[in-house]
């Protein structure tokens, strides 16, 4: 009396997609935020030569992306006082999801960055201004 149904039903139920989008965990997509701050900061960090920290900088990139960051010498031709702002906001980006994440080793290396960018924009401005 009834055709069976031949094609799949429009109204299928919304679990059996499940397998195929890959899924990460708050943690997981917290580490990679993490790693994509520090990456940022490590590539200002490069271009003010400061060796030191980008090494520091370089070794928390490597622990959360479980290999070596790419490193880029390339100049962006921006004035010191530009790239201590940029790397003091990059560094309290890094800062907000380490602490989100309970990752102490990575906020410490953040708020010292943001410490010595702060030093090093009062050490640009010339005596007197504001």
């Amino acid at each position: 009396m009834y055709e069976p149904i031949r094609t799949k039903s429009v109204h299928r139920m919304a679990d059996d997609h499940e397998g195929r989008f890959p899924h990460r965990s708050r943690e997981e997509e917290l580490d990679i935020q993490l790693a994509g701050h520090l990456a940022a900061l490590l590539a200002v960090t490069d271009e003010l030569r400061d060796e030191a920290a980008a090494e520091r900088i370089a070794q928390q990139v490597a622990r959360l992306r479980g290999a070596p960051p790419a490193r880029h010498a390339g100049l962006s031709g921006t004035d010191p006082a530009g790239l201590h702002r940029r790397a003091h906001a990059l560094a309290g980006r890094a800062l907000v999801v380490a602490a989100s994440r309970a990752d102490t080793a990575a906020a410490i290396l953040a708020a010292e960055r943001m410490d010595a960018h702060t030093a090093a924009l009062a050490a640009l401005r010339p005596v007197g201004a504001p």
